[in-house]
C-alpha cells in the first residue's frame, strides 16, 4: 500500500522546521546506508545526534503521534528516530535499493523490523528540479513529489530511489516503522475497514451497523497485533 498523507506539518511548524534546517551542519549520508545502498547513495544527512536533527525529531514525532490517518494505515509499534536529508549540487539522488529488514538504532540499541517508511517532504517542488521518490509497485514505477508538510508512506521491501536533483536543494524527512500488525494484506484490510467506519459514522452517526463494524475492527486487531 502507498498512501499519501497530507498536511502531517502544518505552515507554522514547516516554518519552524525551516529555519532550523538553516541551522544544520550536513554530512554524507552513506552513514546510515546498509552495504548494498551504500553503493548508490549520494546525499547528505543531519547526524543523528546533532542538536537541530534532534529538534526537528521531536517535532515530526509529535506531529505523527496526532495524525489519525498515519496510524490508522500504519499502526506503529515502533518508530526508528526519524533522520533528516538534503539532495542538491553534487550529492544530488539515490540509486535503486532496497532498506535493511531490520534498523538498530546506535544510541539505544533498540531493534525496528522495517515494515513500512515514509518519506515526510520538508519543502516545495517548486524549490528544486527532479528529486522524485520512484517507488516500484510491480506495475512499474510511482514517481513521488509531494507539497511540503506532506508525507508518503509505503512498503520498506519494495525496490525504491531518489531521482538526480538538477535545480535547487530537495529537503525531507525519512524514517521506518515496525507495525503491530506485520501482515501487509491484514494491514490494509484494517485501514480500510477503519476508513469506511469513519465515512459511515459520518453519514449515519453511531448506527447499529457503525458499532458492529467497529466491534469487527477491534476483534480483528485482538487476533492480529502484536504490542
Amino acid at each position: 500500500m502507498l498512501l499519501h498523507i497530507p498536511n502531517v506539518l502544518d505552515a507554522a511548524t514547516l516554518t519552524r522546521c525551516t529555519a532550523l534546517l538553516k541551522q544544520a551542519d550536513w554530512t554524507n549520508g552513506r552513514a546510515t546506508a546498509g552495504t548494498q545502498a551504500a553503493r548508490v547513495k549520494n546525499n547528505l544527512q543531519l547526524p543523528e545526534a546533532s542538536p537541530v536533527a534532534l529538534q526537528l525529531r521531536a517535532i515530526v514525532l509529535e506531529a505523527l503521534s496526532k495524525n489519525a490517518p498515519f496510524f490508522s494505515a500504519a499502526l506503529p509499534r515502533r518508530i526508528y528516530p526519524p533522520l533528516f536529508n538534503r539532495y542538491g549540487g553534487e550529492a544530488n539522488a539515490f540509486g535503486n535499493h532496497v532498506d535493511n529488514a531490520i534498523r538498530t538504532h546506535p544510541a539505544s540499541a533498540q531493534h525496528v523490523r522495517t515494515d513500512l517508511s515514509f518519506t515526510l517532504f520538508l519543502n516545495n517542488p517548486a524549490d528544486y528540479g527532479g528529486g522524485e521518490l520512484v517507488i516500484e509497485d510491480g506495475m512499474g514505477g510511482r514517481a513521488v513529489k509531494l507539497p511540503a508538510g506532506d508525507l508518503i508512506l509505503y512498503p520498506s521491501y519494495s525496490v525504491h530511489r531518489v531521482e538526480p536533483v538538477t535545480r535547487g536543494a530537495r529537503l525531507a524527512c525519512f524514517s521506518w516503522l515496525e507495525s503491530m500488525v506485520r501482515e501487509p494484506q491484514q494491514r490494509t484490510l484494517l485501514h480500510e475497514l477503519d476508513t469506511s467506519i469513519v465515512a459511515l459514522r459520518g453519514e449515519q452517526g453511531e448506527s447499529e451497523t457503525a458499532v458492529r463494524l467497529t466491534s469487527c475492527y477491534h476483534n480483528l486487531m485482538r487476533m492480529w497485533a502484536t504490542v
